[in-house]
């Protein structure tokens, strides 16, 4: 073949590659059967988009109506997806854990609060959350429970009284506590009764208590607060705590305490209910200066001063001034010392108590005759007393005789009274005590046949060595120097029938009435007479010499 042919060919063969190049390729974009989409004559969505029940959209081609092609599809022409954004990355590093937001009850947050401190949580407390009340006296809580059920009662709407009575708890559970009431707006009253806070812990409990304007009872009774913690809580009332309700017993509560509630009551006298029974206030100057501030009230309603020991005309003056309370209905002063002339002196302003209901003077060593000074006063009609205390004090007929009066009063028809034994009122039978006592005396002196002494002569002639009295320890003395055949128990009972004066350091004994009474029942009883003492012979007169003849001078 020549050259020229070849030529020929070859340019053929390379005419039909550029034809074939030219038929593949796409054809024009108006040309696309893929964008060939049939219309309706009438399309549904724009008619109602025109009456305005239908939205297209942000108007980007759904990816179905996209045809894959062959070329890359980062390249596709209608390719339009946005980028993922942060998915939460930024913030979870940078920015803190949201706070998680518990309901106001409290009860998610108590049982969070305990998983988080690996404590067990307390069912009765979880379920009383809802209610009024939380009692849970007696129920061996800890102070680490304490802190979660402070952290659950924070916002807590719902409970107004909080009965935490002999659990054991030390100072960190009184600081949540205290923390607890800065924010609590609805519990009224917090019982602590024998929970041993001491005084430390109740510097911690009501460091905070003239913030909280809603608690009106506090019973702090049995919690060995001495006198410190009388002083922490002087302290609270003096910068304003608003308290009305207060139990301070058996706190060993004393001078100091009293000093500083009269410091403090004297501007802030705000209580209407205080209980200082179980006490040391027996010291008369702070005593007196703490009820003289007490009686300036005008809105205390109950005192209760027992088991203080008492005693003495001065506190029975302070107490007299607090009958001038006009709202006091209760006092309080059971088992005390006040006897004597303390009774009428107290209650000399007992008529002007105008609301006073309820007046307990129990177990004080009251004699019959004060105790119906006391009755006495009932006869007054201006006196609003319905229940009289005297419980353990003996009365006699006299006070029976003016009981009966005052109950056939008109305004005395729902009085109240409890007394003692009555005493006096029967007859005495049988054989007087005195001389069954001087018989076994007479018995004693006998029992020896070889040395008898006469008992009854004995006290005869013992009564002129002692015209008075003798004490017991004397006449145990006396006995033992002249071996009389008398024991210790039966010289006591003879002080007891025969009591000569009454004094604190002694026991006396009255002879006189011995020997009077031994006259009564022995008359033949009689000293022998003294015999008269014996005359010294006169002393012979001297004789003379004689002098000169014999028989001269």
């Amino acid at each position: 073949m020549s050259s020229s042919s070849s030529s020929k060919y070859t340019q053929i063969q390379q005419d039909k590659i550029i034809e074939e190049k030219s038929s593949d390729s796409d054809p024009p974009m108006s040309e696309w059967s893929s964008l060939v989409i049939e219309l309706s004559a009438e399309n549904k969505k724009k008619s109602l988009a025109a009456r305005g029940l239908y939205s297209p959209g942000s108007g980007e081609i759904c990816s179905k109506y996209i045809s894959m092609s062959d070329s890359d599809i980062s390249r596709h022409v209608y390719y339009n997806y946005p980028a993922v954004l942060d998915p939460g990355i930024n913030e979870a590093l940078s920015l803190p854990n949201k706070p998680v937001i518990y309901p106001d009850n409290g009860q998610e947050l108590y049982l969070a609060t305990c998983k988080e401190m690996n404590v067990c949580p307390v069912r009765l407390f979880i379920k009383s959350l809802l209610l009024q009340e939380i009692n849970l006296s007696y129920y061996g809580v800890t102070p680490p429970g304490v802190r979660a059920m402070s952290m659950a009662l924070q916002y807590n709407k719902h409970v107004q009284r909080l009965n935490l009575t002999d659990n054991f708890l030390n100072d960190d559970a009184c600081y949540h506590l205290g923390s607890m009431l800065t924010t609590n707006a609805t519990i009224k009253e917090l019982i602590l009764a024998g929970c041993r806070i001491g005084a430390s812990g109740v510097l911690r409990l009501i460091d905070t208590l003239s913030i909280n304007r809603n608690l009106t009872t506090l019973d702090l009774s049995r919690n060995c607060l001495g006198e410190e913690g009388g002083l922490h809580f002087a302290v609270q009332i003096s910068q304003g705590a608003t308290i009305s309700r207060v139990n301070l017993s058996n706190n060993q509560l004393g001078k100091q305490t009293a000093l500083a509630f009269a410091d403090a009551l004297e501007f802030r006298n705000t209580l209407t209910h205080i209980d200082l029974s179980w006490n040391n206030f027996f010291h008369s100057p702070s005593t007196v200066k703490m009820l003289d501030v007490l009686s300036n009230s005008e809105v205390l309603k109950e005192i209760n001063l027992s088991w203080n020991s008492m005693e003495g005309e001065k506190i029975a003056g302070a107490v007299a001034n607090l009958f001038l309370i006009p709202t006091l209905t209760l006092l309080d002063l059971s088992n005390n010392r006040f006897r004597g002339e303390s009774i009428p002196l107290m209650i000399s302003n007992i008529i002007k108590a105008k609301k006073l209901l309820i007046f307990d003077l129990s177990f004080n060593p009251l004699s019959p005759d004060d105790a119906l000074v006391v009755l006495q006063q009932m006869l007054k009609p201006r006196v609003k007393i319905e229940n009289l205390y005297l419980e353990n004090i003996c009365v006699d007929k006299n006070f029976m005789i003016c009981l009966d009066r005052v109950k056939k009063m008109k305004s005395r028809k729902n009085f109240i009274i409890k007394h003692g034994h009555v005493i006096q009122n029967w007859t005495v039978y049988g054989q007087d005590s005195r001389e069954v006592i001087l018989n076994r005396a007479k018995f004693l002196g006998m029992r020896d046949k070889k040395r008898r002494v006469d008992i009854a002569l004995f006290f005869l002639r013992l009564t002129k060595e002692y015209p008075k009295a003798i004490t017991v320890k004397d006449l145990i003395d006396k006995v033992d120097a002249e071996n009389v055949p008398l024991d210790g128990d039966l010289i006591a009972e003879l002080a007891n029938v025969f009591p000569g004066p009454k004094s604190a350091k002694a026991k006396y004994i009255n002879l006189v009435n011995i020997c009077e009474y031994i006259n009564r029942i022995w008359p033949d009883k009689v000293l022998p007479p003294t015999p008269p003492p014996e005359l010294e012979p006169m002393p012979e007169p001297p004789k003379r010499k004689l002098k000169g003849k014999k028989g001269k001078p």
